[in-house]
């Protein structure tokens, strides 16, 4: 199991917009492009994005559908690649101070993925969540602030 977190330099807020907003998964999401919505209203548990993921010179149509949410602080995601199998993808946003702490959980639950996970593919796991935080932190950090909220 992979996790990763990240300090986000804006409030929970903030954070919780771009992780509701299922349009601008491909703005920090590494490998995904062309996000549109596909099922229900994002990011409610059942509804599903679509997208395509690249890889080299491959591509692989995608979809993400909502398990879990308990906006703002949890998102739990199962993301389907087709035949790269499924996996859970679990964010969690923390008050911290007036910023956020982002953690990152994933592993794979169904097919090639779940059979071939290994610490080798952790590890490369963690570092696509090394650039997917950083992604997250830029379009967050640049994107309009939300109206101040007690959380």
């Amino acid at each position: 199991m992979a996790e990763r977190h990240r300090l986000i330099e804006r409030p929970p807020a903030d954070v919780w917009a771009v992780l509701a907003d299922g349009t601008r998964y491909g703005d920090w999401v590494v490998g995904t492009s062309g996000t549109r919505p596909e099922v229900g209203v994002w990011p409610r548990v059942g509804s599903s994005i679509a997208y395509t993921v690249h890889l080299a010179p491959w591509s692989v149509s995608g979809n993400t559908v909502v398990r879990r949410c308990e906006a703002p602080f949890i998102l739990e995601l199962e993301a389907d690649s087709g035949w790269l199998g499924t996996a859970r993808i679990a964010l969690e946003v923390r008050p911290w101070g007036e910023n956020t702490l982002v953690t990152i959980n994933e592993h794979p639950l169904r097919g090639p993925g779940g059979t071939l996970h290994n610490t080798l593919v952790d590890v490369l796991i963690q570092l696509r969540h090394r650039s997917m935080l950083a992604r997250l932190a830029d379009v967050v950090e640049h994107s309009p602030r939300q109206r101040s909220t007690v959380i």
